[in-house]
């Protein structure tokens, strides 16, 4: 007789869903499902940015969001797999996508509650597409204000704080699904041979104090100079606290995040000499990004306060950020409130 030894269990996206659903009791399964559909659509976006280069989706359309960046095909074809996801989910009320200029509000369906909304970056990094590097989606849940009816747009307008759940995914040279409901930070890494994403990173912790930097240096002519006085920390030679840190910086935010999160690290991006309320988007990058790290022992902040405080006032709102280790996050701040440049830059 042969006998065959398990030597672990597998533990795919969905059961483990399944398995946190059942440990609260309060707990009713349509952020499940809800959750569960991003991981379907995930599986989607995948196939085909693997395929990329065989289909015609690489390269632009031509078109300029509400940003006036040029939109890429994968970009459009993301978009709308995640909204025909969410719409056909039921439980989603309605979605707000960097790609769109206002909210969508899904038709009501029978027997179905819709108590959530979500803000969804569909493709971020997507200048990355054409050259092979790593981009991802990053999403945020919450549970519509509103009751009964269409949503609204206060359903969106909520702060961080507000978020039920969170993640990304990250299609690069594996594709990960990371998520929160705001008890622990779990990633699952995608199996092609069984089609599931798998738990690979379970309570997934970022270290006090890391010693990456990650920040585009070729602005630094429109940094204040407290900014750069912090880049210049991050460069000097010092046994005592590791430095100089490494610079590390793909141009796809999820990927730099993704790197610091593992590692320990800082992601930053400032407000700056024509952009005085920095760049990425407060709904669909930076409140998800920061309910996720400070899940997992991290911290965010736009240079004065927690980002996941600031109440938005409208749907693209941009925000200056500093993400990542706790520790590195404070020396951060150090030089920052050290000089009050940060409050008039750009004006």
């Amino acid at each position: 007789m042969i006998h065959h030894t398990i030597k672990h269990k597998v533990t795919t996206l969905g059961g483990f869903i399944l398995e946190e659903q059942r440990a609260y009791p309060w707990a009713t399964g349509e952020l499940s499902g809800l959750l569960r559909d991003m991981g379907f659509s995930a599986k989607i976006i995948n196939r085909d940015v693997n395929k990329a280069g065989l289909v015609d989706i690489l390269g632009a359309t031509g078109d300029n969001n509400i940003y006036g960046e040029e939109v890429k095909k994968l970009d459009i074809f993301a978009n709308k797999q995640f909204l025909y996801s969410l719409q056909n989910n039921g439980e989603c009320a309605g979605a707000a996508s960097e790609e769109n200029d206002d909210f969508i509000s899904f038709p009501s369906q029978p027997k179905s509650s819709q108590k959530y909304v979500v803000c969804i970056d569909p493709l971020d990094g997507s200048s990355n597409i054409d050259v092979n590097v790593s981009i991802g989606t990053i999403f945020g849940i919450y549970q519509r204000i509103s009751r009964g009816g269409p949503c609204v747009e206060s359903d969106f307008l909520q702060p961080g704080n507000k978020l039920v759940a969170a993640g990304y995914i990250i299609y690069g040279s594996s594709t990960m699904f990371v998520y929160t409901t705001g008890q622990s930070v779990n990633g699952f890494t995608y199996d092609p041979t069984i089609g599931e994403f798998c738990l690979s990173h379970p309570d997934i912790k970022i270290p006090r104090q890391g010693t990456i930097y990650s920040v585009n240096e070729s602005y630094k002519y429109k940094y204040a100079q407290a900014v750069n006085d912090f880049i210049e920390y991050c460069k000097q030679i010092d046994k005592e606290t590791g430095r100089p840190y490494s610079s590390r910086y793909v141009g796809s935010m999820v990927a730099d995040f993704h790197r610091n999160l593992i590692k320990g690290g800082i992601f930053l991006y400032p407000a700056m000499k024509g952009h005085p309320h920095g760049k990425l988007r407060l709904l669909f990058e930076c409140n998800p990004l920061s309910f996720i790290v400070e899940t997992a022992g991290g911290k965010a902040t736009n240079g004065k306060e927690r980002i996941l405080d600031l109440v938005p006032e409208k749907l693209h709102q941009r925000t200056p950020i500093y993400i990542g280790s706790e520790d590195m996050v404070n020396k951060a701040m150090e030089f920052l409130n050290a000089k009050e440049e940060i409050a008039t830059i750009g004006t």
